[in-house]
């Protein structure tokens, strides 16, 4: 599938600010570049740095006054498709060493506080049908409720509330699949059908390939509005804290900002 992105931002701040910013998509072999652009008002500074796990980049900005980014990119996805269900664990003994920081908790995702609801809730299931168990559980016991939630909540948080925005529900999904031993990370993506347009945020996990050799990272959605076929993976994390699309050192008021993933004709 080939999308056409279109990002804007516009931000005004008072005194320089130094800013990282992560919106391109990512260079990576599950996703080709047709071609893209960006450009930044009012840098004195504009420097590329690799972002987590060598996915993507960040880009540091240093500007003051009005910062306005736009970013435009055709992508296309070139990303094996499987049915997660199918997918065994891994043994953790075998897990490359890359994976095993996705195991634990992290800022917004305390993954040892589920251990009992997992046992009790999927305890049957194993690998890729408890991960699919638990991606339809959230789906069913969610309401997606913009605004609901802000940069202080955890999915501890979300899962008492049982509401949020597609950041609680990947947060959600990650600690329960962490709670099992199943490695799982957050991924910042572009989709298409996001409602209302924006950034779009899903979980990320490592199963083991079916041969039995080696395992690999699938996309899990829970809010169901992105399919792997068509999600454009910008960057990935621990969890929200490390893949946020703007981060300022410094106070900045948001003025403007316009995302749009369309398929290409």
């Amino acid at each position: 599938m080939t999308l056409d992105l279109h990002i804007t931002l516009t931000y005004d701040m008072d005194v320089p600010t130094d800013i990282l910013l992560q919106v391109e998509a990512a260079a990576i072999p599950e996703q080709r570049i047709e071609w893209a652009h960006i450009e930044a008002s009012r840098c004195e500074h504009f420097v590329r740095v690799a972002a987590l796990d060598g996915i993507g980049d960040r880009i540091w900005l240093r500007t003051s006054g009005r910062l306005s980014i736009d970013y435009r990119a055709r992508m296309t996805v070139l990303r094996d498709l499987v049915d997660v269900a199918t997918l065994p664990q891994m043994p953790l003994h075998q897990l490359p060493g890359e994976t095993v920081q996705y195991l634990f908790d992290s800022h917004y995702c305390p993954a040892t506080k589920f251990h009992s609801f997992v046992d009790t809730e999927f305890g049957e299931l194993q690998g890729g049908a408890r991960i699919a168990a638990m991606r339809d559980w959230i789906t069913e016991h969610f309401v997606y409720e913009s605004g609901s939630s802000d940069g202080t909540t955890t999915a501890l948080d979300s899962f008492v509330m049982r509401h949020g925005v597609c950041r609680d529900y990947a947060h959600v999904m990650i600690v329960l699949a962490r709670a099992c031993s199943i490695p799982a990370r957050f991924a910042s993506v572009y989709a298409p059908d996001v409602t209302p347009p924006d950034f779009h945020a899903v979980a990320e996990v490592f199963l083991a390939d079916p041969s039995g050799v080696g395992g690999s990272w699938h996309l899990i959605d829970p809010t169901g509005m992105a399919t792997a076929a068509d999600m454009v993976k910008i960057g990935v994390g621990r969890d929200a804290l490390d893949v946020a699309f703007l981060t300022a050192f410094g106070t900045v008021v948001l003025v403007e900002q316009n995302v749009s993933v369309t398929r290409a004709e």
